[in-house]
Formats: structure tokens, sequence, C-alpha cells
């Protein structure tokens, strides 16, 4: 079988993008989900990604971690968004289902605000916070972020929790208003350049902690600037928007 697949990257979160309203791409196939997403032996990504119909929501989006799990990626999302336009599922607006619910989303000159679930898991533990952002994930503050060794404390930490584990930010305040994130990733074991839910996390974390009073936070990671907005009532935040760029890197075939 010969596979078409399309890159796109957030912040240099990269996905491998399929359109699967065939259902012709073999989803159960966990061996080759993770053959696509190695960097040696296959075309290389964070993640796989299928664009689905639904008879609801304008598209179903699937998401594949490179260890072929299953969740939400914040992210992947906001890629699926610019992917569905492309295919012209989707003008500049969208309602979309995913594995935690449905998400709206709008893009314009390639940014994307994609909306996330409300937020009402948070767990302040006594250096770090736990948060549910559609997927797991542990916040922790620390000094020198640049330096910090973000690879073996994530993968330390990721494992501490019970299964299925935790995504791991590690998060320096610049300003009132702006925290630089690291993100170890469970699925890709590894640090990406970015994490969409995990920014998500930091931004709510630093706001439930003090740290911040804002509802608008600047959060610069490896492979760039992304946003994140809210508003808190009693505990829950709502109104959640992930906001940035979503860009196209190459299409190709495959055989698999």
């Amino acid at each position: 079988m010969n596979l078409e697949f399309y890159k796109y990257q957030g912040t240099g979160n990269d996905f491998i993008m399929i359109d699967n309203r065939s259902k012709k791409f073999p989803k159960k196939n966990i061996a080759l989900i993770t053959k696509l997403c190695n960097r040696n032996f296959g075309i290389g990504a964070d993640g796989v990604i299928l664009v689905e119909n639904d008879s609801t929501f304008d598209f179903k989006m699937i998401y594949f971690n490179a260890d072929g799990s299953q969740t939400f990626c914040g992210n992947g999302g906001r890629c699926a968004v610019a992917f569905a336009r492309y295919l012209e599922i989707i003008n500049n607006e969208t309602n979309f289902i995913a594995v935690d619910g449905k998400h709206l989303a709008t893009i314009q000159n390639g940014i994307v605000s994609l909306k996330m679930i409300d937020v009402d898991c948070i767990e302040i533990k006594n250096n770090a916070v736990y948060a549910y952002t559609g997927t797991q994930h542990h916040v922790e503050l620390v000094d020198d972020l640049k330096n910090f060794p973000v690879l073996e404390k994530g993968r330390e930490i990721r494992y501490s929790y019970n299964e299925p584990g935790s995504n791991v930010n590690f998060t320096e305040q610049i300003n009132d208003s702006t925290f630089r994130v690291r993100t170890y990733e469970k699925g890709v074991e590894n640090e990406t350049l970015a994490c969409g839910t995990g920014v998500t996390a930091v931004a709510i974390a630093m706001h439930k902690t003090g740290k911040t009073k804002n509802n608008s936070i600047s959060l610069p990671v490896e492979g760039g600037n992304l946003e994140v907005s809210f508003i808190e009532e009693n505990g829950i935040y709502k109104n959640v928007f992930l906001k940035g760029p979503a860009t196209f890197v190459f299409r190709g075939n495959i055989k698999i």
C-alpha cells in the first residue's frame, strides 16, 4: 500500500498528517505507527494524526504518540485544524472532536487559536503542580532552565506517576506574564521542542499558585512562542485557548 502523508509542525512539535476520510489507514497497526515516527528508519515525527469524517462535527482528529499510544495533543490539534483547512474541510472556523471531547478553533494567517477543555483537575504538591489539560501534566518551577537536565529529571518524574504516567514540564519565570517552558513528553519518551497541553498546564499552574495574576500568558518554548489565555471561576479554568503557528513542512508518499 502506498501512503500519502503530509508533515506539519507547531512550534517544532512535528506530526505526520494523514487524510483518513477513506478509513484505509490501518490504525490498529501500532508497529507501523512507531516505524513512521522513527527519525532514522521512518518519516520522523513526534506523532501521527488522522483526520476523519464525523457525522456531528466538522472532522474527527485521532492522535497517536510516537510509541503508538493515544491521547490528545494541543499542538497536534492546531496542526489538524491547519490540515483540515488545506483539505477544504473547513474555512477559518471549526468545531471538531478528539479523544478528550469537542474543540473549537479559528485559523488566520497561519495562526491557530484552539479552545482546550475546561480544567478542574489541579493538584498542588510540595514543589510541583499536577494538572489534566487533555492529558496528564506535571509542572515544576526551576532556576536556570537553559541548563536544566530535562531528559534525566523528566524521565525520572514521568515514571513516578501511576500508569499511564505523566508528561513533565519545567518552567522558569521571565516576568509576571511570561514563563519559559521545556517539556519531557511521555509516548515520545524524550524532550520535544514544544507541547501545547504542557504550556496550557504551566499557565494554569502558575496562576493557581499565585505566580501570576494575568489570564493571558506568553510561553516561549524551544521551538518558538505560544500563548495561553483563560478565565478562572471558582477554581475551574474555562475558555482556555492555546494560540500559535501551525505550519506545513512537506508532503510525500511511503510504501507501507
